[in-house]
């Protein structure tokens, strides 16, 4: 491998899937899968098989029709995992199995409850039989940060001995500083034996606000591949965020000297996608892909920017997705200017995509004068990147006013087509409409986030909803618990666009309704 080449590996469909409230179902991570080929990242984890029998299923998926990345599953230094990992991933064109073990003393004493020696054991044994399935086996010491450095060193040594052809540096609960974690990696380089025959890679948390100046620190120090999550997205705080990685290698390749085989113009469309899908917004103070990080309002910015744009802009918009074509769409643009639009923007629609996405497009332009990109995006968001619908909302309408009991009448279609309508009332229009569809589904769950964001300025601006739900998990010992409840829930987003926020609130709470009840399996029928 070129050494002035670092490999970006994407964890978005692992890692960043643990994120509370971003769980995808198989199709949405197939989607997410080829847009991240269509990005050019150099390895996809797709997912751990071993934790249910869904996510075998999609990494399988993925490893079947997606071309281009290799595709990797992770498993614990486990026999059952790696055989469900090497299940997962055998028919990819490329493949790899990612193995972990713990090795600093408190996850060994508490979480493992084994010796130092036992852990060394471990590794030789999980990692031998990983590489006789798999030519390619990544091997991670899980907390490495947090662990004792000559005993890093020895675990890694072995893990190289039994046939890992990368080694995996996580700062697992995002404690190190940029300096540390350099120094590390530079130990790791100095001290590992057999180090010439194996990648460094690096996975870095967020916790204390460092996991990308941490990764890149990491790069100067001779790591050779990033762990990383498109927005940021992961356990707790999330992960060093792929474009964030990308753009400062990418911008200041003067200093880091090494360049990646990313296709910048990918990385907007694929941070929009991701978050649409998770139901996760993007702050708009976001680095590279916020709303405002190409913005400037301070009127000193502004005169710079009109007389030459690099004094206040170090990347051009263009290079990371954002759109400056100036073709304008309205109500009498047609279906190929809108498609070639799309295109432009970083959007790849099969055909009945573009036709359900067009008909919003035309509804849309009867009620606003000039279609914006962002309008594009919210109607691409809302009608493409929305879960399998087992209810469908077909009809709202709502009565409120200061003076009267908000009502709503809904009308959804059910699983076996069936058209129901019923009709509640709430403490504002919202709650009613919430309460209405609640009479319709009977799926019990608490709206534990409700958010609302104009997407442009006007009186006839799209506004973006974005909730969460919360719903028992029945005894699932895998999901997250509930710290004020003690119990295990499962945790939805939803996401619905429309120039009426009452409408875009039931889309959004449709989504994340659709997205509970096909992981529950309640297809047929409403619980008693």
């Amino acid at each position: 491998m070129d050494l002035d080449h670092v490999l970006i590996f994407d964890t978005t469909l692992r890692d960043g899937e643990q994120s509370p409230g971003a769980t995808l179902n198989t199709d949405e991570k197939l989607e997410i899968a080829r847009q991240l080929a269509r990005l050019g990242v150099d390895i996809i984890e797709a997912g751990f098989p071993a934790s249910s029998p869904g996510d075998l299923e999609a990494v399988q998926r993925i490893a079947r029709e997606v071309h281009g990345p290799t595709v990797c599953g992770l498993a614990r230094c486990v026999k059952g995992d790696i055989d469900a990992a090497w299940e997962a991933i055998r028919e990819a064109e490329r493949r790899r199995i990612h193995v972990f073990i713990a090795t600093s003393d408190i996850h060994i004493e508490h979480k493992l409850r084994m010796t130092r020696q036992q852990v060394l054991e471990r590794t030789r044994e999980m990692v031998t039989y990983a590489r006789s399935l798999c030519e390619d086996i990544e091997f991670s010491p899980e907390d490495a940060t947090r662990s004792e450095p000559e005993f890093l060193y020895q675990v890694l040594g072995i893990a190289i001995e039994a046939g890992a052809t990368t080694l995996n540096i996580p700062d697992t609960v995002g404690y190190t500083t940029p300096t540390e974690f350099a120094e590390l990696i530079r130990g790791i380089r100095a001290h590992t034996p057999g180090i010439e025959k194996a990648i460094i890679s690096v996975h870095c948390h967020n916790d204390l606000g460092m996991a990308t100046a941490n990764s890149l620190a990491a790069v100067r120090a001779g790591a050779r591949q990033v762990e990383c999550t498109i927005n940021g997205l992961g356990e707790r705080a999330g992960n060093a965020a792929v474009e964030e990685i990308v753009m400062a290698l990418h911008t200041r390749r003067d200093y880091f000297g090494v360049t990646t085989q990313i296709e910048t113009r990918e990385l907007y469309p694929s941070s929009r996608m991701v978050s649409t899908f998770t139901g996760l917004a993007v702050q708009a103070n976001k680095a590279i892909v916020g709303a405002n990080a190409f913005a400037h309002e301070a009127g000193i910015h502004q005169d710079g920017i009109l007389k030459h744009r690099q004094t206040y802009e170090i990347m051009d918009a263009t290079m990371v997705g954002l759109s400056d074509n100036t073709l304008v769409l309205g109500k009498h643009s047609g279906r190929h200017a809108f498609g070639d639009k799309l295109e432009q923007m970083g959007y790849h629609l099969d055909h009945d995509q573009l036709n359900r996405a067009f008909a919003r497009f035309k509804e849309l332009a009867d009620r606003k004068k000039i279609i914006t990109d962002r309008d594009l995006e919210a109607i691409v968001s809302d009608e493409v990147f929305q879960p399998e619908e087992v209810y469908r909302l077909l009809q709202i309408q709502v009565s409120a006013g200061d003076r009267s009991i908000p009502t709503a009448t809904v009308r959804l279609q059910g699983p076996e087509g069936e058209i129901v309508t019923d009709a509640a009332h709430g403490t504002g229009p919202v709650d009613a409409v919430y309460k209405a569809i609640n009479r319709i589904v009977g799926v019990p769950n608490e709206l534990v986030e409700f958010a609302v964001n104009a997407v442009t300025e006007g009186i006839d601006a799209v506004g973006e909803v974005t909730i969460r739900i919360e719903a028992e998990g029945n005894g699932d010992e895998n999901l997250p618990m509930n710290a004020q409840t003690g119990r295990r829930t499962y945790l939805f987003s939803g996401h619905g666009a429309s120039t009426d926020i009452i409408v875009a609130s039931a889309r959004a709470y449709m989504s994340a309704l659709n997205k509970l009840i096909a992981v529950r399996g309640l297809h047929l029928a409403k619980e008693a």
